[in-house]
């Protein structure tokens, strides 16, 4: 199973480049990227059946702007291994919100 991720700026209208990404499973963490120019993290590895965490650091993001959230958890499932996942994020200073993509 292959994940990838794609943050948008809702507010701005274009790609979230340069945000931190972290992929956690288990506690502790099994990659770590930063969001292209297109903003998207094409590959963060091959994973097992299991819980993961991916956070983004928006506070860096964001950084000297105000903002709500200083980082976005999504937690998601992984049942089918052979499967590509891909978990996008819709960014703003104060909301977000995600789907399973393809």
């Amino acid at each position: 199973m292959s994940l990838s991720t794609h943050v948008l700026d809702a507010a701005c209208g274009r790609p979230a480049a340069g945000v931190p990404v972290r992929l956690e499973h288990g506690g502790a963490v099994v990659a770590e990227a930063v969001t292209d120019d297109d903003g998207r993290v094409r590959e963060l590895g091959e994973l097992e059946a299991g819980t993961y965490r991916l956070v983004f650091d928006t506070a860096a993001y964001f950084a000297g702007a105000p903002a709500f959230y200083p980082e976005v958890v999504v937690t998601f499932a992984v049942t089918d291994t052979a499967a590509h996942h891909h978990v996008p994020l819709l960014l703003s200073p104060f909301a977000y919100s995600t789907y399973r993509g393809s």
